[in-house]
């Protein structure tokens, strides 16, 4: 595939373009689920095609194909010069790019085991010995999966740039939902929607110890259908790692790509309340508030070598000291703010075009345990593992529910509620932060699920936390007189 990629560029410049690129993509992916000791699912589906990307008279123009011949890249790119040609017809600004230095190299994600080499057999036996440890009353769905991803890409450019990274993704999880007394109540291990999951082999799934918190769940998710629900009021809370994540996903991760807050991309979710003048300006967040943009932090999910622009990964400042400094950017969007290229541009597929997406939006550790973060607090609530989420279009307003909460009383988890929710004006709820837990607490947690742009692209992306508090937040969803 070398070779043809360095065919399509030598079509794109005998075209004229101004600048033109190509990404060839093989996947592969493996599917796994169980339901009550009996597998409910087993799939593995694999993909391959190219994309070209051409800039003429300021304008994009993109195709793909399925078809993996010199014939048909020459077709592919002459459609995309067409299309870029066309677009300049009603182009309003024409296209710059940032500079960048042509990237020549190769990369495969550090790995020990291949998940794709481990045995089916194997596999299965494990999940379905982990649904099976959690069944029995009042589990009425017992539930396991795994999932193992590898990414082939290719990507050369006009300007010289050759570059062939594998990426490869491991991660599962168990839920057990409990039913019984006009409730249903779950829960989730190490995280909810299907688990956890990192740049890594088979090697990261078996440490994860599925087995091993089988019980607890299960007990946990029983308790959950007695416990009565969660008060309404101002409390002090404390969120757990898996629930933290979702929060630096949806309100600070999404508000940060370039492209929504400027308008390039909003239809499928919105834009920003982040406008470029808040750049330097606006205290997102307490002095504890340290967020990085990392796609080089080993293991994450938004973790590789190069974007899919050729971009190296880098790690870049986002929000220091509570202070927001930096913005997710592409070659195109760094000049309106005048800096360099960020390295976020990535595709869900070769049939689609790069967009502005998460790497790893980090939330760097501070000091202390959870177990002194909760012994230092008198009265407030510890919630954990995110069950729902909604947030407005400008990632401002925002409502998030857990699986689970625990009363703390004079620094003493106690009763458990169920069904907590918590809501939250994005700057105000950061700034409410006065404790962020230290590096042993600090953890990544992968989402292999972030949806955006139209056609739909699903993006994989990750978020390293440590427990934090927050203080005089509104939990539930009735205001107390």
């Amino acid at each position: 595939m070398n070779q043809l990629a360095q065919h399509a560029v030598e079509l794109m410049r005998r075209a004229g373009v101004a600048y033109g690129d190509v990404r060839f993509v093989e996947t592969r992916e493996q599917d796994l689920a169980v339901n009550n000791a009996v597998v409910e699912s087993a799939s593995e589906e694999r993909s391959r095609g190219f994309g070209v990307r051409v800039l003429i008279n300021g304008s994009w123009g993109f195709h793909s194909s399925y078809i993996v011949t010199e014939a048909e890249i020459a077709r592919v790119v002459d459609v995309a010069c067409q299309i870029a040609r066309a677009s300049g017809l009603v182009a309003d600004k024409p296209v710059t790019l940032a500079p960048v230095a042509p990237a020549r190299g190769s990369y495969v994600t550090p790995h020990t085991k291949d998940p794709f080499a481990v045995p089916l057999a194997d596999k299965l036996a494990l999940l379905v010995k982990a649904s099976e440890l959690m069944m029995g009353e009042p589990i009425g769905v017992s539930q396991s999966f795994f999932a193992a991803y590898e990414t082939r890409k290719i990507f050369a450019s006009t300007e010289g740039a050759l570059t062939d990274q594998t990426i490869i993704e491991t991660g599962g999880g168990i839920a057990a939902t409990a039913v019984g007394d006009g409730e249903i109540q779950v829960r989730s291990y190490p995280n909810s929607f299907r688990g956890n999951f990192a740049t890594a082999g088979y090697e990261y799934f078996e440490s994860l110890d599925i087995l091993a918190h089988a019980a607890r769940v299960k007990a946990e998710a029983a308790e959950l259908l007695k416990a009565p629900p969660c008060p309404s009021g101002r409390r002090t809370i404390i969120l757990d790692g898996g629930q933290l994540a979702l929060q630096v996903h949806e309100s600070i991760g999404h508000p940060i790509e370039l492209d929504r807050v400027i308008g390039m991309e909003s239809a499928y979710a919105g834009d920003s309340f982040l406008t470029l003048e808040k750049l330097d300006n606006l205290q997102y967040g307490s002095k504890l508030i340290n967020v990085v943009a990392d796609a080089t932090a080993p293991g994450g999910l938004g973790t590789f070598a190069w974007d899919d622009e050729g971009v190296p990964a880098e790690r870049t400042a986002i929000i220091t000291a509570g202070r927001f400094v930096g913005y997710m950017s592409s070659r195109e969007t760094a000049p309106v703010i005048g800096r360099t290229s960020t390295g976020s541009m990535r595709a869900s597929s070769w049939s689609r075009i790069p967009l502005i997406r998460m790497t790893n939006v980090n939330l760097l550790p501070h000091q202390g345990t959870l177990a002194e973060l909760i012994a230092d607090t008198a009265d407030g609530l510890f919630l954990a593992t995110n069950h729902s989420w909604s947030i407005d279009n400008k990632r401002l307003n925002f409502q998030f529910g857990t699986e689970i909460a625990w009363e703390i009383k004079a620094g003493k988890l106690g009763q458990i509620f169920r069904n907590p929710t918590y809501t939250g004006v994005t700057p105000e709820f950061w700034n409410s932060c006065d404790a962020v837990c230290g590096p042993s607490e600090w953890k990544l947690y992968g989402t292999p699920n972030c949806g955006k742009g139209q056609p739909g692209q699903t993006a994989h992306v990750g978020h390293g936390v440590a427990p934090a508090r927050f203080r005089n937040v509104e939990v539930g969803v009735m205001k107390q007189s």
